[in-house]
């Protein structure tokens, strides 16, 4: 096989938070979609993340975590609850990594 037949244009998935305790925090499951195959720029970042720098944490992920549109969900004036982040992350890293 040649790897130009694995090449394709990224297309929208949509994932579903469905961790009980957010279903009940925010009374129903909470969707977010993603693209399936990201720009090496992005995978770059997401595999130097660490803690010692939120903003680019943040940053990140506002890129990954879009609508059913393909835009961002999260802007500077829009920030996700972080348990949301947190879910969402663990998410897409489990989608994205398969």
């Amino acid at each position: 096989m040649k790897l130009s037949d694995l090449a394709a244009k990224p297309q929208l998935m949509e994932l579903t938070i469905t961790e009980p305790n957010l279903v009940e925090k925010y009374g129903e499951e909470l969707k977010f979609h993603v693209l399936d195959r990201q720009p090496l720029d992005i995978f770059a970042k997401m595999s130097s993340m660490d803690e010692g720098n939120p903003m680019e944490f943040v940053g990140t992920l506002s890129q990954l975590i879009l609508n059913e549109e393909g835009e961002p969900v999260m802007s500077e004036e829009n920030i996700l609850p972080i348990d949301v982040l947190t879910e969402a992350l663990k998410l897409i890293g489990e989608n994205l990594g398969k």
